[in-house]
């Protein structure tokens, strides 16, 4: 690609022909602030905080969208580019809810950090009349408090074109004008499909999961209660970010160490459940593969991308695998098989999922999610939640010992680390499913073609004489595009893996919140992944059939995969929402 040469404050740069202002900066290690833009998503220049001056050009530019010339001017510092940041700061302020201290933001806002660092106080600079909005908690996962948000529209525009759902947009004009669902919809009265991607990029609280940590504390403190925890593969390579680690960091042992400390009873992995998942999920598959349909089969871990076929594809239930999520499957085995084991009753205990997904929060809601006749888990909360927790009993994280999982429910395959990237549910299946046709171990046990970030992948493998087509899409707009060329024609699949956020799990809607300037430049889906993918290669056992616990739990409760016992305990049912009576 043709570089061009440029000046910045002064300075010669160089960047490619194509860049944005903002990107050539960057590149060249200098940042301009931004509040509403998100690359390749939310490219409006609506905020004007990334303004800056180019020679021969009277008004200030927004260089997030300014296209960079040869030979062109920018100044990234001048007296009058920090005076229109700071007005334009204060104008935003001037509408916004300043109650800081309680904000679940706080620390960890961009229009705080921008206020900070230009010096912007809480004076009422521009009095007058001001807007106030209702709170809105009727979802069951998150809140709403237009009090507090900016008008960036980063939750529009993901939910719009990451998601393809768009049951939020800009309501009314001018002053007026605030972030709302058609017709003034409470949240919980659309068909938002509880994926938090709207939350992973609001950067002042102006919408957030439903904090239930409080429930938990009590729990913990209820000496008639046993309480369990579990943790999904993708929180052990991200909940460090909380801290200040890099990107991609493996905490695994430190997350353990920081769960016993703060007083759970038994602290199990969800990596086993994965295990299990595939267990059930590879042998419904093959029986599909024995009757000839219904295809393709869908995958069902993703609570988002379930809830979204129940809403705008209800005619595709049928196509739903029908096994529980590994969240639930955990949760289900605690209260059967572990209570039994340890004598006590489900009713005393509590079970609490460590989660990367807001819509994990709705699945414990779900029907069909009672095994042992009580809810197989109580609480869903997100790493955003744990991180909390951990900093209010004042662990000191970072540098916590390595600890490991309790046992029995501790050891899981390499194969259940991978189910929290994008693709890492089909390779696991289809390792097991590959053997299983062959009746004896495959030396080659990597399915590389459904790695990756990329939206949609597919690929073919014959398998003992059987042609298997798979695809795998993360992002439900992504998702909707597969499902378009399947319903129309124009594409047939065997096996189809979908995950609701984009990346998979790794980039779920209860992550850690990263600002603009590193979701804009850096690949947070890739570096958390691959953390998955190294641990799955040290893994001694790889395949989800080859765990020990499993076969045991199998052997003297579950009988086999696919048992009347196993499909009552381990799998559920979806419903058309359309022929539900009122």
């Amino acid at each position: 690609m043709k570089e061009v040469t440029i000046k910045i404050n002064g300075k010669t740069y160089t960047a490619p022909e194509g860049s944005t202002i903002l990107e050539a900066a960057r590149l060249n290690n200098i940042d301009i602030p931004t509040l509403c833009f998100l690359k390749e998503i939310n490219e409006i220049g609506a905020c004007r905080i990334c303004l800056t001056e180019v020679e021969g050009v009277n008004n200030l530019v927004t260089s997030c969208v300014y296209p960079i010339t040869e030979g062109m001017s920018i100044k990234t510092n001048s007296d009058r580019v920090f005076k229109s940041r700071k007005t334009n700061l204060e104008l935003i302020l001037s509408t916004h809810e300043r109650k800081c201290l309680s904000c679940i933001r706080n620390g960890n806002c961009e229009l705080q950090k921008l206020c900070k660092e230009f010096n912007v106080d809480d004076e009422d600079y521009y009095n007058g009349e001001n807007c106030e909005y209702e709170f809105d908690d009727s979802s069951v996962h998150t809140y709403r408090n237009n009090n507090k948000c900016i008008l960036c529209r980063r939750c529009v525009s993901v939910c719009k074109k990451l998601q393809a759902v768009g049951v939020i947009g800009a309501n009314d004009r001018g002053f007026n004008t605030h972030i709302g669902s058609a017709y003034e919809q409470d949240l919980g009265d659309v068909d938002c499909i509880s994926c938090g991607q709207c939350i992973v990029v609001c950067q002042t609280g102006a919408i957030a999961e439903k904090d239930q940590t409080q429930e938990v504390w009590a729990a913990l403190q209820d000496p008639s209660k046993h309480v369990v925890v579990q943790t999904a593969p993708s929180v052990r390579v991200t909940l460090g970010e909380a801290f200040q680690l890099p990107v991609g960091t493996n905490v695994e042992g430190k997350m353990v160490a920081a769960l016993c400390r703060i007083g759970f009873d038994r602290v199990f992995d969800t990596n086993v459940a994965a295990d299990f998942t595939i267990m059930e999920e590879a042998t419904e598959f093959l029986q599909r593969v024995e009757n000839n349909g219904p295809f393709p089969m869908f995958t069902s871990c993703s609570p988002g991308w379930v809830k979204y076929c129940e809403a705008y594809h209800p005619e595709l239930i049928p196509n739903l695998s029908s096994c529980k999520s590994p969240q639930q499957m955990f949760g289900a085995l605690i209260k059967t098989w572990y209570a039994q084991k340890n004598n006590i009753e489900p009713k005393d205990i509590f079970v609490v999922g460590i989660m990367p997904c807001t819509a994990k929060k709705f699945e414990v809601t779900r029907e069909n999610q009672a095994a042992a006749g009580f809810t197989d888990v109580d609480i869903a909360l997100t790493t955003r939640e744990l991180a909390r927790m951990i900093d209010k009993v004042g662990i000191r994280f970072n540098e916590l010992p390595d600890e490991t999982f309790d046992q029995p429910l501790g050891d899981a395959t390499g194969a259940g680390y991978i189910f929290g990237a994008t693709g890492g549910v089909m390779e696991a299946a289809l390792r097991t499913a590959s053997e299983t046709l062959a009746g004896h171990a495959l030396e080659a046990v990597d399915f590389e073609e459904v790695r990756g970030t990329k939206g949609i992948k597919e690929a073919t493998y014959e398998m003992s004489g059987q042609t298997v087509k798979v695809a795998v899409a993360s992002g439900i707009n992504n998702a909707k595009r597969l499902i378009e060329q399947i319903e129309k024609g124009e594409a047939f699949y065997h096996f189809v893996e979908i995950m609701a956020c984009p990346g998979g799990c790794v980039n779920g809607g209860g992550q850690p919140v990263q600002p603009g300037s590193v979701r804009n430049f850096v690949d947070l889906q890739s570096k958390r992944a691959q953390a998955l993918y190294v641990e799955d290669r040290g893994k001694g056992l790889r395949r989800s059939h080859e765990n020990p616990v499993l076969q045991r739990i199998y052997q003297e409760f579950l009988e086999k995969p696919g048992s009347h016992k196993a499909h009552h305990i381990l799998h559920t049912s979806f419903q058309n929402p359309n022929l539900i009576e009122e």
